[in-house]
């Protein structure tokens, strides 16, 4: 059983240094993917989906450019679709790699986070795993990793997370929709009011869903008390 862990071990290790080493990161570029667009819309999709399952499977860096990307390519409504099933796809499998392969290496990497989310498992269950993916204070792979160490099946996690990450998606994926209809680098074309209003938006995001989520955590222990 070792020997086959560390066999896949070494197999996700040599798809990791591959990537980087064939000039993967190529592929992350929004102009590669915009000008494929143009010309092959569907592959594009597909292939989009396939690196962002990739990215986020074995926690590379990019994710959050490969969703701003996929707004300015895409337009919002096929990029919300394409990431929301990608992202939690790709969660699930870094979820899983954790949970079988990496256990030892996540435990030592990740012992504080660990710490703070057990607590966290073991008070509110799976909300707490909703909320962190509503309020982005733990780093998306670390929350993937540590995750598969807890005591929570695969398919509570996945929905529990596309269910979270929907409207942190959605705000992203509108950046990258008003970022994609830059024409020009001059102060009028970027400063357009809706870019700016949706860079406010990404801003502004995390602190309104963090006093909803304290809201509804006092309300819930006030009825608790009583």
């Amino acid at each position: 059983m070792i020997k086959i862990k560390l066999f896949l071990l070494a197999l996700v290790l040599a798809g990791i240094s591959a990537f980087y080493f064939l000039g993967g990161t190529e592929y992350l570029s929004p102009v590669f993917f915009k000008s494929l667009y143009s010309s092959n819309p569907i592959l594009t999709a597909a292939l989009f989906f396939v690196v962002y399952i990739m990215v986020t499977g074995l926690s590379l860096p990019g994710a959050a450019i490969l969703t701003l990307a996929g707004g300015a390519i895409l337009g919002f409504l096929p990029a919300f679709l394409l990431i929301s099933f990608a992202s939690t796809i790709g969660a699930t499998l870094a979820f899983l790699l954790s949970r079988t392969l990496l256990r030892g290496w996540v435990q030592k990497r990740f012992s504080t986070y660990m710490v703070t989310i057990n607590k966290g498992m073991i008070e509110d269950g799976a909300f707490y795993l909703f909320t962190l993916r509503l309020i982005p204070v733990i780093p998306f792979f670390v929350i993937n990793l540590v995750m598969g160490l807890m005591e929570i099946k695969v398919w509570t996690f996945y929905w529990v997370s596309q269910l979270g990450m929907l409207l942190g998606t959605a705000v992203y994926i509108n950046a990258g929709v008003q970022i994609g209809q830059i024409e020009e680098l001059s102060a009028t074309a970027i400063l357009t009011p809706k870019l700016v209003a949706a860079f406010v938006l990404l801003g502004v995001f995390p602190l309104f869903v963090r006093k909803g989520v304290k809201f509804w955590k006092s309300r819930r222990q006030v009825k608790i008390e009583s």
